[in-house]
């Protein structure tokens, strides 16, 4: 990347429902004082709109295209971060990724799409190295917590000389609503796999974001379960689907910082007792009926018009009562002789999970990429990969709780 860029961040998509909620964290965070940063979408009506909200006259406004792979050069040759909100990502990131890693730009987003990320590693992942441009997907609830939370407990078990065997990631207590453009991005993702059956290898495989990699873990969707280490019921979390392969991708771009035989699992936990077992089952069958209905094309017919669309999200004041418990299990690793040893870990916000935490994360996940020194080569990356300790110490002082203890914590 070179030294002439005038622009430390672009938001792209500010206009749409997530964007404008990361264009109001840039403007009022203390984290982000003395940042460069600009807006960018289609419609300058709309801009312009933004920036009266905003109270920013002075901020810039750049016009482009989703598909206008020349307009999205000019701006990648302007900025060192380009953040993106744009989706769903399969049908309007390409270019964008593309134009990034052409300038040597870096570049941040939320998607969910396991396609996507497949198909971005096999097209841009060796060009965007050459380049130096860092493409970090995931930069929200998909998949900080799950991908930060795990390099945590590593450090952890690092500084107590020891290397991790395994993680499991239990999202527990949560309240929070999605948006028209998470339904749109997963009724895409469904659409692809009609239309080409290979798609769902992405879907599906535990390791389908490492290229030709392999490891002990399974599929990781899966029924009904007791954890006694937490003491909760679990069930399967819809969205492991995307959060687990992206730590097994950090542990390969670490360098198999966590070993080759490393394993994760992530699941949804609940309650206790017989409550917490008729909840589990409950949401299990849910989910598989869900899943079921929407590879029926009447059916998704049907579910799609029922969904919010998108720019469609919730409200202020429901986004206010947000809030989500993300609990982790580290056990280290025993086959040098050393005796067991069992790190809890904890991640908490109070904030909405797919707005307003989501939000700060991606915020600060460009500040990080744009400010601080990093020690990451380019590629398609993962946020503990890209990012790491320095993330994992700006979202602390956003004031996300993040931490570990000998014992559980809550």
């Amino acid at each position: 990347m070179t030294n002439a860029r005038d622009l430390d961040i672009v938001l792209f998509g500010a206009t749409g429902y997530t964007g404008r909620l990361v264009a109001d964290y840039l403007a009022t965070s203390p984290s982000a004082r003395g940042v460069r940063w600009a807006i960018a979408g289609r419609d300058r009506q709309k801009l312009e709109r933004v920036r009266g909200e905003l109270g920013r006259p002075d901020l810039e406004l750049l016009v482009a295209d989703a598909s206008d792979g020349r307009a999205l050069d000019a701006i990648c040759a302007r900025a060192k971060v380009v953040c993106t909100t744009v989706g769903p990502y399969a049908k309007y990131g390409d270019e964008l990724v593309a134009a990034c890693v052409r300038n040597g730009t870096h570049s941040c987003d939320l998607t969910g799409e396991p396609q996507w990320i497949r198909r971005t590693i096999e097209l841009h992942d060796e060009a965007a190295r050459a380049s130096g441009a860092r493409i970090v997907h995931c930069c929200g609830f998909d998949s900080i917590p799950s991908d930060l939370g795990t390099f945590m407990l590593d450090e952890a078990m690092r500084a107590r000389g020891r290397r991790t065997a395994r993680v499991d990631s239990f999202f527990g207590e949560m309240r929070g609503k999605f948006s028209g453009g998470t339904f749109a991005s997963m009724l895409n993702g469904v659409e692809e796999m009609k239309r080409d059956p290979s798609v769902k290898r992405a879907f599906v495989d535990p390791y389908a974001f490492v290229p030709g990699g392999s490891g002990p873990d399974k599929r990781d969707m899966s029924g009904v379960s007791y954890e006694p280490r937490i003491g909760r019921w679990t069930a399967p979390f819809i969205m492991a689907s995307i959060n687990a392969p992206t730590v097994r991708r950090s542990n390969a771009l670490l360098g198999y910082r966590y070993g080759r035989d490393f394993r994760y699992r992530e699941r949804m936990s609940l309650f206790g007792g017989a409550k917490g077992a008729i909840y589990a089952t409950a949401i299990t069958a849910g989910l598989g009926a869900f899943a079921g209905a929407l590879q029926v094309d009447p059916l998704r017919a049907v579910i799609a018009k029922r969904l919010p669309q998108p720019g469609e999200g919730p409200s202020p004041e429901e986004r206010a009562r947000g809030f989500f418990v993300v609990r982790y299990v580290a056990e280290a690793d025993t086959s040098d002789g050393k005796p067991p040893l069992t790190l809890y870990g904890r991640c908490e916000d109070r904030r909405d999970p797919g707005y307003g935490s989501t939000a700060v994360m991606l915020g600060e996940s460009a500040i990080c990429l744009a400010k601080d020194p990093l020690e990451a080569a380019g590629g398609v990356l993962t946020p503990a990969s890209a990012m790491g300790a320095p993330l994992l110490a700006r979202l602390r002082a956003a004031g996300m709780r993040w931490e570990v203890a000998d014992a559980p914590i809550g």
